[in-house]
């Protein structure tokens, strides 16, 4: 399994955005500039986000965006549903039924045992990813930091942020 690198960028995206909720937001270009990623991409990235209800505002010149819930609200797989579409992974296109040894439709009413371990394990694969929040995340990101890039990333944030007036 793969996973798309704007599911990646998104997470980022959220956890930058995390420390400034409810009230502070930055801009597609402070967002893209931040880890040095192009702003079209990242673009598309927040859009499937606000469509998603995760972040909101970002339109015009001076718009920003902002977390839309508060973080401990706001999972991984509400993340990857977002960017990837809540898609299955695994699709069955039941190949039991080819071959010189095909089994006909009528035996194939059941699941395939195949298919239903993909699916089984894509589950706790999505629950695990539900476990993990916003809030949560973004603290163990800060927990990873130096002293010197945690400092310069508060900096940083502050230059940058926009917030309601």
């Amino acid at each position: 399994m793969k996973i798309n690198k704007g599911v990646e960028w998104a997470a980022h995206a959220c956890t930058l955005l995390e420390p400034l909720w409810p009230d502070g937001g930055l801009t597609l270009s402070a967002l893209a500039e931040f880890h040095e990623l192009p702003e079209a991409y990242m673009a598309k990235q927040m859009q499937a986000l606000s469509k998603a209800g995760i972040v909101s505002g970002g339109r015009g010149r001076n718009g920003y965006y902002i977390l839309a819930r508060p973080p401990k609200d706001i999972s991984l797989l509400d993340i990857l549903l977002a960017v990837d579409g809540g898609q299955p992974m695994f699709s069955c296109s039941e190949i039991r039924q080819n071959g010189p040894c095909a089994a006909t439709r009528e035996e194939c009413k059941s699941i395939c045992c195949i298919a239903a371990q993909f699916a089984g394990a894509e589950q706790k694969y999505r629950e695990s990813l539900a476990d993990i929040d916003l809030a949560k995340l973004a603290s163990n990101i800060v927990d990873q930091m130096n002293a010197t890039n945690r400092q310069k990333t508060e900096d940083w944030l502050e230059d940058n942020q926009r917030t309601q007036s």
